[in-house]
């Protein structure tokens, strides 16, 4: 069994940061792809970013690459995901997701193909 506790959401200013946490229990071949989607009220769901548990590989979507940055702490079996010069837009409920599968160039514009969900963590950029 897979769980997932996302942390690190929050409320904060155009410009600002914030860094989101997902910790994972349960085994690691269940997640050997990781990653983030987010879902703002009355849109579908997008995907953010994601990284393969070993090799190196991340994926990004074009629109958010530069500003969010995705890692792994292996140590605390954690996906992290930086989030810089944050707008409005950025506002979302963001959840942390895993699959058995690795990633691939298409797997953020899938979102059903991910195994396991995150309960979700809120970001809120306003002034």
């Amino acid at each position: 069994q897979m769980l997932m506790q996302e942390s690190g959401g929050g409320s904060v200013q155009p410009g600002g940061s914030l860094t989101l946490s997902c910790v994972f229990s349960g085994s690691i071949y269940d997640r050997n792809c990781m990653g983030w989607f987010r879902q703002a009220p009355r849109k579908e769901r997008e995907g953010v970013a994601a990284a393969n548990r070993v090799g190196g590989m991340v994926f990004y979507v074009t629109s958010m690459k530069g500003r969010f940055t995705i890692s792994l702490d292996h140590a605390k079996n954690a996906v992290l995901l930086q989030m810089s010069s944050l707008k409005p837009e950025d506002t979302a409920m963001y959840y942390c997701v895993a699959d058995p599968a690795w990633c691939t160039d298409s797997a953020l514009r899938r979102p059903d193909d991910f195994a396991y969900w995150g309960q979700g963590t809120q970001v809120t950029v306003s002034s």
